[in-house]
């Protein structure tokens, strides 16, 4: 059942709209005036909002400029109410983000008129956002099976070797072989995971809802689980001796689940070991600006051309010379889409030849005890 909510300081205008939204179906909920009317949409977060423009406390006007400020209700279809005489005021109105208005008194067809063409303009946007998706889903489709084939190559090359030498090969190169396969295995796992995840977030990206849902995430004491995951990266990479961390900040948690702030660190900072040389730093620091917490991760590695760099913020990793070169892959799209989505900034420095700093924020609150 859709939820409207109806701000308006004439009693007659709440009971007569109500009621008949009642009867049309409607959940209805009702305020006296504007501040009562921001309140309940922030609780509510109805589907849909009926204001009057002249109230008391608050008018439309200021109803409208701090619905659109919230990024809960930013995007709710907003009407206005307007006697004949503000008519002439609805272009401010419209300025200021609303999506049509009413002249009072208004008819029941007129009413749901208005209503019905908020609902049209809905499914219109959710046809755009399921074809957003279905194009990701053909870019996929055409990425898959080269890098699948990739990885499987090297997996029946390895199974072929041992294969054919079955009677003379050693003890050491089976336990080599073996291991090719095993790494040629989690690649393809991670391959499969990052693209199903990529069209998760391109959902996500599209829907205003699920969105606002991340930052209800979070994550307790991200500096230990920094300091831990860079280990693990470390040791994975045989590299420990590389890693050198400048900071680690306690006693605060991040808008962000631990899933998705695992997924941001594993994706950068294996970026940074794998494009770089053994025996050379892979550099680490983390400060708080303000509600932001900072990481930034510095190697002396590969570096990135500037078109790498330029496909990552346009999220076009899907051409096929960039897989072949081993280049930037989706990893790190998936961590900028990530730290973006949680409303963080995620910036790259590289020059190819040199190194790369990676700078990420995301916003954290104090852990109160």
């Amino acid at each position: 059942m859709k939820k409207i909510l109806v701000v308006d300081d004439a009693e007659f205008i709440l009971e007569s709209t109500s009621t008949l939204l009642g009867f049309e179906g409607y959940e209805v909920i009702t305020a006296n005036d504007g501040v009562e009317g921001v309140d309940a949409a922030f609780e509510h977060l109805p589907d849909l909002i009926l204001c009057d423009i002249s109230m008391p406390n608050l008018d439309g006007y200021g109803v409208i400029k701090q619905i659109r400020k919230n990024d809960k209700t930013m995007s709710t279809p907003f009407i206005f109410l307007t006697a004949f005489t503000e008519k002439q005021n609805m272009r401010q109105g419209m300025e200021l983000g609303a999506d049509d208005f009413l002249v009072k008194p208004y008819t029941r067809d007129e009413l749901l008129a208005a209503i019905n063409s908020q609902w049209k303009k809905g499914k219109i946007v959710e046809k755009k956002i399921q074809g957003k998706v279905e194009e990701v889903g053909k870019n996929l489709n055409y990425a898959l099976p080269h890098e699948f084939r990739t990885v499987i190559n090297q997996v029946k090359g390895s199974a072929k070797i041992m294969g054919d030498g079955a009677e003379g090969i050693n003890p050491d190169e089976v336990r080599e072989l073996t291991k090719d396969i095993a790494l040629s295995c989690d690649r393809l796992l991670r391959i499969t995971e990052n693209f199903l995840l990529y069209v998760r977030i391109e959902s996500i990206a599209q829907s205003p809802k699920q969105r606002d849902s991340l930052r209800t995430m979070k994550t307790d004491e991200p500096g230990a689980l920094l300091y831990d995951l860079l280990s693990t990266i470390a040791m994975r990479f045989e590299r420990y001796e590389d890693l050198k961390v400048d900071n680690v900040l306690d006693e605060l948690f991040i808008e962000m689940s631990t899933e998705s702030f695992h997924k941001v660190i594993d994706e950068v900072v294996d970026n940074a070991f794998k494009f770089s040389e053994s025996k050379t730093p892979i550099l680490i620091d983390s400060w708080l600006e303000g509600d932001l917490m900072w990481i930034k991760i510095s190697d002396e590695g590969r570096g990135m051309s500037k078109y790498q760099i330029d496909n990552i913020g346009a999220y076009q990793q899907f051409e096929r010379d960039m897989y072949e070169q081993q280049g930037v892959g989706l990893g790190l799209v998936i961590a900028k889409r990530l730290v973006e989505l949680h409303d963080g900034s995620f910036d790259i420095d590289s020059t190819e030849g040199k190194g790369t700093v990676i700078t990420f924020s995301v916003y954290h609150q104090k852990i109160e005890y």
